[in-house]
């Protein structure tokens, strides 16, 4: 179990710039994450992935790194990430940190080499064009921000290809050198601690232009794979593919590759669902996904740091989607994405909120929660792009939501003061002290999870009900079972699950308490946006 511990883990992700101050200058640090970790152990969090926190001139949230070896200063030192390692490791949580390779930041010491002289070594680690080829609109990561994937630099007097923004000038993982350098950068991190790196950007890095498979660049995953296994037996590889279904396996290889993949294929239908109030979008989205490795895991969840993307499924289904959750210009970013939390999409309805987490921890593989979500964090559309979802952690109903005691216009990001979501209302010391909030609901159902491995390590069938609205599901693992029912619409029902009339069902979570169910009472009734969890003991 020790080399799969992904499969029955908790994962909490978080940006330390926008988690706790401890120094009072308005940006979250290293110090203050560690203050907080008894809440994340108090929640039942076992493995953090954090977003960047290298030194950066911060034009895309971090991800454009300046230096891979250090800690941004405004968020503390190497000695604030090691005591914040051991911290953790203490109360049992593991860290996975970002592994930012597609690109670097146009500051970083080996762009500003590779730009000033072509005989540098350092000028073969990017990828150079005197005459680009023409972007195709397809291609572009940010339709709208840049409308190519070429930029001239005057200095080198060529252009330089450049996936994201300008700035972030991609690097050539076709040159060994750069690939020898990421692997002294994992295996620097490995050192401090880590258990493994969330790959950003992975289509990228083996398909670098966007035009044509490069399968040696493929085998590059099999040898991140064999180089961290090496230094740390049970570390894993997490990577961030958005690929259609037939384009997976690449990054699972024969188990041989990353282990874990997010599950963007199945959060699209998961939202399509939830706006048809019907299950047959889950049914769609668990069906199109290809078989996975034994070693292979999805990383589900609701919402991460970015757009919710909605750009795998057909155009009347995004409609479908809009309509239902960002009806408005204003919540939607890049034409396929939606740029808000899911408490203010769901109108705040705690009934499809619980329904809705309770469908993320049941769901085949692990589950994913982002900071703020424990409570019904909402969002600010005042704020450009993506920042409207990045906003700092509410702790209290102090100043600044307790996040910091600096002056509010010297915070990072800005706390949200008004409104439903505002920080008087939303903070987790005022739930904490209410036995029926969310955050303590939050607590119980991830007690609960972590009692059904089933979920995360066993084989599933997708369950026959007479009610299209619901949504049923059997996970079987060691010859135990847990069966989920989940009810997407806005009114009561009864499902009959027609292939378990022989069965005994325990009721061990859900929005009601249950008798237990046995032949002669196979049906189960669900309120509007009900659900329930079930434990099979086999009839004998």
């Amino acid at each position: 179990m020790q080399k799969i511990w992904y499969k029955n883990a908790i994962f909490y992700s978080l940006d330390v710039e926008t988690f706790m101050d401890s120094d009072d200058d308005g940006v979250g640090d290293f110090q203050g994450l560690t203050k907080r970790l008894d809440h994340l152990s108090g929640l039942g969090i076992t493995c953090l992935w954090l977003l960047p926190f290298y030194p950066s001139p911060n034009r895309d949230n971090g991800y454009d790194v300046m230096d891979y070896y250090n800690v941004d200063p405004r968020l503390g030192t190497l000695g604030d990430f090691v005591e914040f390692i051991h911290q953790a490791s203490d109360r049992g949580i593991r860290v996975i940190v970002d592994l930012v390779v597609n690109h670097t930041s146009n500051q970083h010491s080996w762009f500003q080499q590779a730009r000033s002289d072509k005989n540098s070594k350092y000028h073969d680690y990017y990828v150079w064009s005197e005459n680009p080829p023409k972007t195709q609109p397809e291609q572009l990561i940010f339709p709208g921000v840049e409308e190519s994937l070429w930029e001239y630099d005057k200095q080198a007097d060529a252009y330089y290809l450049h996936h994201f923004y300008k700035e972030q000038p991609d690097l050539n993982i076709a040159n060994l050198a750069v690939r020898e350098e990421i692997y002294k950068i994992i295996g620097f991190w490995l050192q401090l601690g880590v258990s493994g790196f969330r790959i950003d950007a992975a289509p990228f890095l083996i398909n670098p232009l966007g035009i044509a498979d490069c399968p040696d660049l493929e085998s590059f995953i099999n040898d991140m794979r064999q180089f961290i296994t090496s230094r740390r037996g049970d570390a894993v590889l997490l990577a961030e593919a958005k690929v259609e279904p037939e384009r997976i396996p690449i990054y699972f290889g024969n188990g041989d590759r990353c282990q874990i993949l997010f599950n963007f294929l199945l959060n699209q239908y998961l939202f399509l669902a939830l706006a048809q109030k019907d299950s047959q979008g889950l049914r769609d989205g668990l069906k199109a996904l290809p078989n996975v490795p034994n070693i292979g895991q999805w990383l589900n969840f609701v919402r991460h740091h970015d757009e919710l993307a909605i750009d795998l499924i057909s155009d009347s289904q995004r409609k479908e989607i809009f309509q239902a959750f960002a009806p408005e210009k204003n919540m939607q970013i890049f034409g396929t994405g939606i740029r808000r939390r899911l408490p203010p999409m769901l109108n705040g309805d705690r009934r499809r909120i619980e329904l809705t987490y309770s469908l993320l921890f049941s769901l085949p593989g692990t589950p994913l929660l982002r900071y703020g979500e424990e409570i019904g964090m909402g969002d600010d559309l005042s704020l450009e792009g993506r920042n409207s979802v990045r906003t700092v952690m509410q702790w209290s109903d102090a100043p600044n939501g307790g996040f910091s005691s600096a002056s509010p216009d010297t915070l990072t990001r800005p706390v949200i003061k008004e409104g439903e979501y505002g920080y008087k209302r939303v903070n987790v010391a005022t739930q904490e002290r209410d036995p029926g909030s969310l955050i303590n609901w939050m607590e119980h159902i991830i007690r609960i999870r972590k009692q059904c491995p089933e979920f995360g390590l066993g084989k599933w069938q997708i369950l026959e009900t007479d009610e299209p609205c619901v949504f049923a599901h059997c996970c079987e693992w060691e010859g135990s079972s847990v069966i989920a029912l989940h009810n997407l619409a806005d009114k009561p029902c009864t499902a009959r699950l027609k292939s378990y009339f022989d069965k005994h069902l325990i009721d061990i979570f859900g929005d009601s308490q249950y008798e237990p169910l046995d032949i002669d009472s196979p049906s189960i009734p669900l309120e509007a946006y009900g659900y329930g969890w079930f434990r099979v003991n086999q009839m004998h």
